[in-house]
């Protein structure tokens, strides 16, 4: 059975009975990491679009898009990396199309590729505590536009402050994620659409000001250029490798949901945005110093609109962090804590509240988003090849309450728990991967090449090849299919 409890629901319907989504926002989601029926599956592909397009409008689009120029790119070299870099959210996409096959979200569907106790620690690294640190990171980046708005009312920003609008921000973002699937879907349209509205008045006075012939005083060449390029890709890319939990917000879709349907919405939806935003952070960068890009932004855009501009920075921060705590709400239920999912949910923001402040009061936090999100590719890419390989292999036909079983008799135990297919893959992946990365440290591969750091490719094309020919092996392929 399942490790996780249901929120307790005083006179709940029947799966027959059950009301639809805009009526059940107001309510505590009573799943968690358990299997939803087909008679409780509602909604269309479409609304996904919305879901994603929220969490991408942020203040750490902007942070990403002026890092580019400070790499050194020019305007052009920065947009190129920008386009290559979103295109992986096509993967997010992809993953978020075992939602409605399985009717469960992804923590257990990759039960699939390491076994019911290997996934318990795939689980602890990957799902929880790689959301944690993107949760820390997010609102790292809203607090500090927090701050500045604190400021202009007239309140001096000491560290007693710092830390009370921390743990503000971070309970509205945690209301969202108690609340959890219904919650997310009603809430997140019309935020797309305030932050639309906001970043069309921040994309007027940037592209007014933005000097589109920009090129740095040295220009980059050979080694050098390629070695910056990827390593911009690298970044870029961190953004739609941290959601190989996509599955968690298309699992209430309906079985005979349009795959394409899925994919595409889920695409769309993350990449529109987050090429604009990230767009406007590298043209800003053209024409102020965006090693502080909240106050650089503040030169270029009318006095007035300045409050408005920092609380839709704050709003499409929350807008991120929910998704991200809502997933290691679940991913905390799959380590095997028989918990809550709304509990699990406090946990996980408890565990990022502290590590904000050690970025914000402690770290240089510029820094520490380029190199957290550049190493985190090394575990997540990996990752990511495998789920999608998996996917494929199994031709997306997922048996969802088979995947819930984790018992010794399960079809997904394999060998002691654990299928040591997915679990060879995936270290190989990595440790290939960690061979050829250039951030934090510099991996002997990338030494060799002068400072290229193909860790992406390489770990994701290790672990997806070799994962496919050990599947192939085992048992005469994967065993996720329904049976026939």
């Amino acid at each position: 059975m399942a490790s996780t409890l249901p929120d307790p629901q005083p006179g709940t319907r029947r799966a027959d009975d059950a009301p639809p989504a805009s009526e059940r926002a107001g309510r505590i989601e009573a799943h968690g990491i358990d299997h939803i029926p087909d008679a409780e599956r509602h909604g269309k592909a479409r609304e996904l679009f919305s879901v994603w397009a929220a969490a991408n409008v942020n203040y750490l689009s902007l942070v990403v898009g002026g890092a580019l120029i400070l790499m050194g790119l020019t305007v052009w070299q920065a947009i190129a990396v920008l386009a290559v870099g979103n295109l992986f959210w096509t993967l997010t996409g992809f993953l978020a199309v075992s939602g409605p096959s399985a009717g469960a979200p992804s923590e257990v569907i990759t039960r699939a590729m390491y076994g019911v106790l290997g996934n318990r620690v795939n689980n602890a690294v990957v799902g929880w505590l790689i959301s944690v640190c993107y949760f820390a990171l997010n609102l790292s980046a809203a607090a500090v536009a927090a701050f500045s708005l604190v400021e202009k009312a007239g309140i001096t920003t000491t560290t007693g402050v710092k830390v009370v609008v921390i743990v503000v921000i971070a309970a509205l973002t945690l209301t969202i994620s108690v609340y959890g699937h219904a919650m997310i879907m009603k809430l997140y349209l019309p935020i797309t659409l305030v932050l639309a509205a906001v970043f069309a008045v921040v994309a007027v006075s940037v592209v007014g000001h933005a000097d589109f012939s920009y090129v740095p005083e040295e220009p980059l060449t050979g080694v050098d250029l390629w070695a910056t390029v990827l390593a911009g890709v690298t970044l870029v890319a961190s953004g739609p490798l941290s959601y190989t939990t996509s599955a968690d917000f298309s699992r209430y879709l309906p079985r005979t949901t349009s795959k394409k349907a899925v994919l595409g919405w889920t695409a769309l939806g993350a990449f529109v945005p987050s090429m604009i935003v990230c767009s406007l952070g590298v043209l800003a960068a053209t024409v102020v110093d965006m090693t502080d890009p909240q106050a650089a932004l503040e030169k270029i855009l009318p006095g007035w609109f300045t409050p408005v501009f920092l609380l839709a920075l704050v709003l499409g921060t929350i807008a991120i962090n929910a998704l991200t705590a809502y997933s290691a709400g679940l991913a905390l239920q799959a380590v095997g804590i028989r918990i809550r999912r709304s509990v699990s949910v406090l946990a996980d923001g408890t565990a990022s509240v502290a590590l904000t402040l050690y970025a914000l009061l402690v770290s240089n936090f510029l820094d520490t988003v380029s190199n957290v999100l550049q190493l985190t590719v090394v575990l997540l890419g990996p990752s990511m090849a495998i789920y999608a390989t998996d996917i494929l292999l199994c031709r997306n036909r997922y048996d969802g309450p088979a995947l819930t079983d984790e018992t010794p008799g399960s079809r997904f135990w394999y060998t002691g728990g654990v299928n040591w297919s997915g679990a060879l893959a995936l270290a190989a992946g990595v440790t290939a991967s960690a061979l050829c990365v250039n951030t934090l440290y510099t991996g002997p591969v990338a030494a060799a090449l002068g400072g290229v750091d193909l860790a992406l490719p390489v770990g994701m094309i290790v672990a997806a090849a070799l994962y496919a020919l050990l599947m192939r092996r085992t048992r005469g392929g994967p065993a996720t299919e329904i049976p026939a």
